[in-house]
Formats: C-alpha cells, sequence, structure tokens
C-alpha cells in the first residue's frame, strides 16, 4: 500500500526452545509470528482473527515492539520501530499503545484511576500540574465514565467500567496508532456493544490507525474495515470486513465463518458447519509449504511443497494464499 501508515514487511518472532539446568541448549524454535507482511492507512481498523495460538497477540506485542523481533521491520509513519532503542524507543511510545484483554490484570489495584491516568499524561504531555485533575476528568468523561470517579481504585468498578479506564489510559498520551489485544473478551455481551461503539467513535473522532485483535469473527466485522485471517503464524487472508465475513475464499477462513452463529433461527437449523480434523500444529515444528495442508479438505501434495503467494479472483484486494483459490471459489 503506497498510502500506508503501519507498515509490517516479513515480520518474524522465534523463540528458542532450551533445555538442561547448568549448561543450557537450544534444542529448537518456537515460531510464533512467521512472516508477517501488512499495511494499515491512516485512520484504518485492521481486524485480526484466528484460533488461539496463531500468533495474533504475540504479533501486537511485536508490532508495539514490547517483544523484539527475530527479523523483518515495523514501521509507523516516517520512523522504523525496529531500529529504536532506548530512550528514542521511550519517545516514539507517546505514538503506539496497547490495550489489554484482561482489565482486570492491565490496572494497578494500588493506583487510584487519577493516578494511573495521570501519570500516563506526565509520562508524554507537558501538563501542568494544576491542570492534571482537569486533564483526567476531560479523558474519563471520553470513554464514558464521570469524572466524579477518578479518586476512585479499580476493584470499584465493573468490568466494563475498567476496559473503559483501561481505554483512557491508552489514549492519555493522544496517541496515533493502537493495538487492540481482545478488549472485549472477558466482557459480558451487553457490556461488548458498548465497548465497541465507544472505540468505533473514538477512532473516527481521534483519526486513530487499529488494529483489533479478536477470536470473533462477528466482533471483528463489526468494527474492522478489513480483517487478516492468521494461522500458525502466517495471514491466510486479507480483504474488506464484508467480503472476508460473507465470501471467503481460503479453507480455513471458511471454516471460522461457518462456526459463526446466526441470529435467525431457520438459517441456523439449515447452515452446514465445516468441521476441521485434528489441532493445528506446534509452531515448534510446522508443517511444509502451506501449514494449514494438514487439516485441509482439499489439500493436495503440491500443496506441501511451498508456502502459496496471494492471489486475487478479481484483481481487488480481497486476497488468500492458496494454490487452489480459483477452482474452490468458482
Amino acid at each position: 500500500m503506497s498510502d500506508a501508515y503501519l507498515q509490517i514487511d516479513n515480520l518474524k518472532t522465534h523463540f528458542p526452545v532450551e533445555k538442561g539446568i547448568l549448561f543450557r541448549k537450544v534444542t529448537g524454535t518456537v515460531k510464533a509470528v512467521d512472516g508477517v507482511s501488512l499495511s494499515l492507512a491512516k485512520g484504518e481498523v485492521l481486524g485480526l482473527v484466528g484460533e488461539s495460538g496463531c500468533g495474533k497477540s504475540t504479533l501486537g506485542s511485536t508490532v508495539l515492539q514490547l517483544i523484539k523481533p527475530t527479523a523483518g521491520t515495523v514501521t509507523l509513519g516516517d520512523r522504523t520501530l525496529t531500529d529504536l532503542d532506548g530512550k528514542e524507543l521511550r519517545s516514539a511510545r507517546a505514538d503506539f499503545q496497547m490495550i489489554f484483554q484482561d482489565p482486570y490484570a492491565s490496572l494497578n489495584p494500588r493506583m487510584t484511576v487519577y493516578s494511573m491516568l495521570a501519570e500516563a499524561i506526565q509520562a508524554h504531555r507537558k501538563t501542568p500540574k494544576a491542570e492534571l485533575a482537569n486533564a483526567v476528568g476531560a479523558l474519563m468523561e471520553k470513554v464514558g465514565l464521570a469524572a466524579r470517579f477518578m479518586r476512585k481504585y479499580p476493584h470499584e468498578f465493573s468490568g466494563g467500567q475498567r476496559q473503559r479506564i483501561a481505554i483512557a489510559r491508552a489514549l492519555a498520551v493522544e496517541p496515533k496508532l493502537i493495538i487492540a489485544d481482545e478488549p472485549v473478551s472477558a466482557l459480558d455481551v451487553s457490556i461488548q456493544a458498548q465497548i465497541l461503539n465507544l472505540l468505533s467513535d473514538l477512532t473516527r473522532e481521534m483519526e486513530l490507525t487499529m488494529v483489533f485483535i479478536s477470536h470473533d469473527l462477528s466482533v471483528v466485522k463489526h468494527i474492522s474495515d478489513r480483517i487478516a485471517v492468521m494461522y500458525l503464524g502466517r495471514i491466510v487472508e486479507i480483504g474488506p470486513a464484508t467480503k472476508v465475513f460473507e465470501h471467503p475464499q481460503h479453507p480455513y477462513t471458511k471454516a471460522l465463518c461457518s462456526a459463526v452463529p446466526m441470529p435467525d433461527p431457520d438459517s441456523e437449523s439449515t447452515r452446514k458447519r465445516i468441521l476441521l480434523p485434528g489441532d493445528p500444529p506446534s509452531p515448534l515444528n510446522p508443517p511444509s509449504g502451506c501449514t494449514f495442508h494438514p487439516r485441509c479438505p482439499h489439500a493436495e501434495e503440491r500443496c506441501q511443497a511451498a508456502w502459496p503467494s496471494f492471489e486475487s479472483l478479481n484483481n481487488d484486494t480481497h486476497q488468500a494464499a492458496c494454490v487452489r483459490l480459483t477452482e474452490l471459489n468458482q
């Protein structure tokens, strides 16, 4: 993408597996992220979906340099984040933040909401101490919380309110990029809708670029402009949210979409569920070629030879990595 604001090129995050007590020896490598390339335009929301363990959260942490990549580059605007270190990286963190999955664990129970938000504001924004209370109050109201609650502790809030506080903390430094790592999976369905609507409003209002990580396709469709489907450390399909959800092309994406419940009882009773055999292979020893081939009902011998390149049926932005793409989608 020529106008990309976030550019991820061939990103790899591998973790060595060691054995031994006195003399440690590397016996293998877990390939959590294994060659991901993505582009996001400024203000775009990309949904990242896949089964648990496919590398979604590791990819998000690597993009934000919470985990150093094994190879590849991450460029945000005109800065290559993978080249930054120390003070440069700390200064750059004002431009990118993360919303974690569990608001119960991501907030410090010994700090009031005011202390947490004021600390984030002071870390990257030159706000006079006399104006901190007003800044914190405005931030709380932006995420739908009353400013009078700023002196309370996290345990005094509900789960949905805690996630709003976590969102406020991420927004405190006025970032340009947000990585939201399953921010609604720990919440009740009714609260999920509130948080999704809040994030949608904030992305438009603040012109945020966002990677929204989830394992729930229906949730991702609600908030995303595009969807990328991840399997065993690689992207297997990417395209506009509506197209990926309604017309999936990769066999893995078709299986994921078939598992999404339908609100219409008649449609739900007649739909055909695609059941994949076995479990996802271990990233410690991934299969050769297309890593999905051991579970794919359409796999052929050539699928084991090499990782397939991305192709499109209609020469548009909806692409999938499958050697049988055309014949399986006629």
